[in-house]
Parts: C-alpha cells; structure tokens; sequence
C-alpha cells in the first residue's frame, strides 16, 4: 500500500526535547564572582588573555632517502629540524596525515614510509622552513 499524502503532518516548531533549555534564564540570575579587596573598577572590562607568541618554524630541513638496513624498504628521512621532542612528534603527525602515509620517530628525525622527497620538501617550505635540502 502507497502513504496517503492527503494529511501532510506539520513541522515541529522546537526540538523535542532541548536539555539546555532551562540554561539560559539560570545563567542570567547568576551572580557575579566578588572582587578581591584593592582591586580597581569592578565595572572594567578584564583583559584578555595573552596572546601565545608563534613559533618560528626551523631555519632548515635535510630530506632524504634510505632503503639501508630497512630490509629493502624504502623511507623517506627528515632530518636536521632542531625541533623539541613534543613538537617534532606533532610535526610527524601532520606530515603523515597530510602526505597520506605512515611514518614514525628515530632520534631526532621524522621517518616516513615510502619515497616521498619532493612531497615532503614542499611541504616543509609551505610550513616556513626556510632551507630545504634534498638529498
């Protein structure tokens, strides 16, 4: 049997059932934190909070490829970043989601899987590394 169009049913006019609902009227009566003794004008605006300098990008990258006591595979290596440890496994993290391939940390130098020279070195300048040699 077909469904009768005859009846079209309304759309609702709110959600079902909205849980944050009764939020908003709360969080307008909510008083306002006190003052600590000394402070200046409760009716200034606080300041904003500070804004995290950037971090400079590494001055250069050394990219190259190794197949040596890989049993024949073949690995792209960047190497020469001077990055801190944190920061060299966040950038190994974007290299492999944006080259779309598998890779890990050796020391101090990114290891990814596959011959990825040219990708990774335009990658690295698209990032501000200023001096990309491939090797």
């Amino acid at each position: 049997m077909a469904k009768r169009d005859d009846h079209p049913t309304p759309a609702p006019a709110a959600p079902f059932n909205n849980p944050f609902a009764g939020l908003a009227a709360k969080a307008a009566v909510a008083p306002a934190p006190a003052a600590p003794a000394g402070a200046a004008d409760p009716s200034a605006a606080p300041a904003a909070p500070a804004a995290r300098p950037a971090r400079p990008p590494p001055a250069r990258a050394v990219v190259r490829m190794e197949r040596a006591g890989r049993r024949g595979k073949t690995v792209t290596v960047v190497e020469k970043l001077g990055l801190p440890p944190r920061r060299l496994d966040e950038w190994l993290g974007e290299l492999k989601r944006a080259l779309g391939c598998g890779g890990a940390l050796e020391g101090d130098a990114i290891v990814l899987q596959g011959d990825l020279r040219d990708r990774a070195a335009k990658l690295l300048e698209a990032r501000g590394v200023k001096k990309v040699t491939v090797a």
